[in-house]
């Protein structure tokens, strides 16, 4: 499975990531341990969704759309 993944910062809420991976337990740990220089001043994260996908392309794809102006409204009114 392929999962994209929304997470907030617990510290600041404001703070919002989108990503994917096949194993969200170790990627979410990977986070909080610093390990993303995109995401290390803003730890700690917490999962607040994810969408699992069978076809890879298919997830990288929807995360994409997430990461876009009409993705980051969709995201705002349905998974946040």
């Amino acid at each position: 499975m392929h999962f994209v993944y929304l997470i907030r910062s617990k510290d600041d809420p404001s703070q919002t990531y989108i990503g994917l991976t096949n194993d969200i337990g170790k990627r979410l740990s990977s986070h909080n341990s610093g390990a993303n220089k995109h995401t290390a001043k803003y730890r700690p994260w917490e999962l607040v969704s994810y969408t699992a996908f069978t076809d890879r392309a298919k997830a990288a794809s929807f995360e994409a759309y997430l990461k876009q102006g009409s993705g980051h409204a969709f995201a705002k009114r349905h998974l946040w």
